[in-house]
C-alpha cells in the first residue's frame, strides 16, 4: 500500500487547473485595488493564504499563519505597501526510524498588499487569535457610505 499520492496526467484537467489559476489571479489582482505581490529578490518558504472583505467601515485582511508567534511577525506600512511577514519554527521532533512524509511548511513568509487610497494608513489595526492574523484597514471618512436625505419642495 502506498502513502503518497497519486498525481493525474490528464491532459483536461491539466487546462482546468491551469485557467483556474489563471481566474484566480485575475480576481486577486482586480478585487478592491488591493493584490500581493511578493517583492523582487524576497526568497520565500511559504505563502500563509489570505482572505480579504470590504464592510462599510473597513477593509479586512485575515491571513492564516498558525504555528506563528506573533513575535516572530511585523506588519509594516511603507510606500503605500502593506507588508505581512515572519517565520515559522520548526520544533524540534522525536525522529521516528522512518519518516513517510512531511507536509507542513517552516520558515520565512512574505505577503504584501497595495493600500487603496480609501484606507487610512495611520489607523490600521492588527489582532492575533487561534492562527489566524486579522489586519482591519479604516475607510478615510471621506470614503465611509453616506446617507443623503431626501427634500420635499414646497409648492
Amino acid at each position: 500500500m502506498s502513502v503518497l499520492p497519486r498525481i493525474s496526467r490528464d491532459p483536461a484537467l491539466a487546462d482546468f487547473v491551469g485557467l483556474s489559476n489563471r481566474l484566480g489571479r485575475l480576481l486577486n489582482d482586480g478585487l478592491l485595488g488591493v493584490d500581493w505581490q511578493p517583492r523582487d529578490g524576497t526568497t520565500t518558504a511559504w505563502v500563509p493564504p489570505v482572505d480579504i472583505f470590504e464592510e462599510d467601515h473597513a477593509i479586512r485582511i485575515t491571513a492564516e499563519i498558525p504555528g506563528v508567534r506573533p513575535e516572530d511577525m511585523k506588519l509594516t506600512v511603507e510606500n503605500n505597501f502593506l507588508t505581512i511577514q515572519g517565520s515559522k519554527q520548526q520544533l524540534a521532533e522525536e525522529r521516528a526510524d522512518r519518516v513517510h512524509r512531511y507536509e507542513r511548511t517552516y520558515g520565512a513568509f512574505e505577503r504584501s498588499f497595495t493600500l487603496p487610497t480609501t484606507v487610512d494608513a495611520n489607523s490600521i489595526k492588527a489582532s492575533y487569535e487561534n492562527g489566524v492574523l486579522t489586519v482591519t484597514l479604516p475607510k478615510v471618512e471621506k470614503a465611509k457610505p453616506r446617507q443623503i436625505d431626501v427634500q420635499v419642495a414646497a409648492k
